[in-house]
């Protein structure tokens, strides 16, 4: 095996049984992260079973060994995350032509993990990969926090940023949670930056609320840690960041924090983002939303019968003329003026999660996604948007490499 370029605990070998290129996750020889290691590997194999042909943009998982003490895991090898990409593009964000590609094969992945009870439970732009930095064919990665809906174990779960509220308050959690967080990922390919960047779990929530509105009080009383989000009336206690800044509830629309006016869109991003898990949107619904579809939902056509003047005797109902069509606004947005460095004004810093809450935050790790793998046109081509596409992504990507 022919060790080359090292990025944390992930090295990139050579098989020499096929002459393949790999991605090997050397796990840290401790017991509790062999114990987690061992779970994913299972994962890994039973997701290799279920998707064979590779068709639900999930990472091929090749093979496990152990190597002086180390438990190994070997993958196919791929590129760079979506935050690298991401930031690659000086965090401009990108098209909804280009995210709306990359959203159908997170979805596949989602519906294939969802049919099979499986939460993945730590979904950030981090871990999911380009398979190539020319076209836009993506892959889900790092199965380690994942668990089956039924055997679930962990109660600290998800980066914070893409953190789902019924995780934050303390609340039972299920598949709708990486919903929340492929909401959080598609707002910050739009932005460029995270819809969400709270410094701590109390100003993550209030993050929520600025947009959203508090919780429903029901999913309040639910929650085992509502006192630390919720004076005795119910009421969300009032936040103040590193830098001062307060966030009171219900002060932001949705289309001013993104500064986008394409309805469909926004609509996703809202079914995706909904307070109440049991109201949230699946991805087999998504799948068939309007944003991947372009086909707009039928509306309801109401009709009036009249009472019948003698018995025995019926009108006829009289159809109603259809109503005038709506108008959508272009989804035109301005182009931001924004720096190469992290547009992240409250922390600018990231964390993962692995068993427990971390002491400090922690930096952005990198690690080593339905109309994908098309080649990408040339370099001149931009988005009418301003936002960079494929062209301009294959760009900076070139850049990076």
């Amino acid at each position: 095996m022919s060790w080359a370029r090292v990025v944390g605990q992930v090295v990139r070998c050579v098989d020499h049984k096929t002459g393949a290129l790999v991605a090997i996750k050397i796990i840290r020889n401790k017991k509790r992260f062999h114990q987690q290691a061992l779970i994913e590997v299972n994962l890994l194999q039973k997701l290799k079973e279920w998707d064979p042909h590779g068709k639900h943009s999930v990472v091929n998982f090749t093979q496990s060994f152990y190597f002086r003490g180390h438990l190994c895991i070997s993958t196919e090898l791929l590129g760079m995350n979506l935050y690298e990409f991401i930031k690659a593009h000086e965090f401009r964000g990108f098209s909804l032509k280009l995210i709306r590609v990359f959203t159908k094969q997170m979805l596949s992945s989602l519906v294939l993990l969802h049919a099979k009870k499986v939460i993945h439970c730590d979904l950030k732009p981090e871990n999911i990969l380009l398979v190539h930095p020319l076209n836009s064919e993506i892959r889900v990665i790092d199965f380690g926090s994942s668990c089956f809906e039924n055997e679930k174990v962990y109660t600290y779960i998800q980066s914070r940023f893409y953190r789902s509220p019924e995780v934050i308050l303390g609340m039972s959690y299920g598949m709708p949670i990486d919903m929340w967080s492929l909401g959080c990922i598609l707002a910050e390919l739009f932005t460029g930056y995270p819809i969400f960047p709270g410094e701590n779990e109390q100003e993550q929530l209030a993050c929520i609320m600025e947009v959203f509105g508090p919780p429903e009080k029901h999913l309040i009383e639910k929650s085992s840690r509502k006192k630390l989000f919720f004076d005795s009336l119910g009421k969300p206690r009032l936040t103040v960041s590193s830098k001062g800044r307060r966030r009171r509830p219900s002060t932001k629309e949705l289309r001013q924090a993104l500064k986008c006016d394409d309805e469909a869109f926004l609509d996703f991003i809202t079914r995706c983002l909904r307070w109440d898990p049991a109201r949230r949107i699946s991805p087999h619904d998504a799948l068939k939303h309007e944003f991947l579809t372009g086909v707009k939902p039928p509306r309801p056509r109401m009709y009036t019968s009249n009472s019948p003047s003698k018995r025995g005797v019926t009108s006829a109902a009289r159809p109603l003329p259809d109503p005038p069509g709506t108008t959508l606004k272009s989804g035109f947005m301005r182009t931001r003026d924004v720096s190469a460095n992290s547009p992240v004004k409250g922390s600018g810093k990231r964390h993962s999660t692995v068993n427990g809450p971390p002491s400090s935050p922690g930096k952005r790790g990198s690690s080593n996604s339905t109309t994908a793998g098309s080649a990408l046109p040339r370099v001149s081509a931009r988005s009418i948007s301003g936002k960079p596409d494929l062209a301009t992504a294959a760009a900076a990507t070139s850049l990076v490499s």
